[in-house]
C-alpha cells in the first residue's frame, strides 16, 4: 500500500483518490511514475547538453571550465554567459535529480 502525504489542493487530491482507486497494483504504479521522471530528465539532459555544446564551441571552453571561471569572477556577466551558466546549473540539478533516483 501507497502511504504518502502531499500537500496539494483539495481538486487535485479528489483526482489522486479517485485514479489510485482505479490501479490494481500501486507498486507498478509508482514505479512508473519515477521511471517516467526519469525519462524526462534524461531528454531534458540530451537538450541542455546540445545548448551546452554550442556555447563550447563558440567560446572554444568546456561548460565545466566555463562555470569555474564564471564563479570566481574571471568572465563578465555578458547576456550569452549568463544563460551559459543558468544552462549549466540546469544540467547539474537535473544530473542529480536523475542520480537520486536510479
Amino acid at each position: 500500500m501507497l502511504n504518502l502525504e502531499l500537500n496539494v489542493q483539495p481538486a487535485t487530491a479528489q483526482r489522486l483518490r479517485l485514479l489510485m482507486s482505479q490501479v490494481a497494483d500501486q507498486e507498478t504504479f509508482a514505479q512508473n511514475i519515477i521511471a517516467f521522471q526519469v525519462h524526462e530528465l534524461k531528454r531534458g539532459i540530451l537538450n541542455l547538453r546540445l545548448d551546452l555544446r554550442k556555447f563550447e564551441e563558440q567560446y572554444q571552453m568546456p561548460s565545466d571550465v566555463f562555470y569555474g571561471q564564471f564563479e570566481q569572477g574571471e568572465v563578465d556577466d555578458s547576456e550569452d554567459y549568463m544563460l551559459w551558466s543558468g544552462l549549466y546549473e540546469m544540467l547539474r540539478d537535473n544530473q542529480q535529480q536523475l542520480q537520486a533516483l536510479q
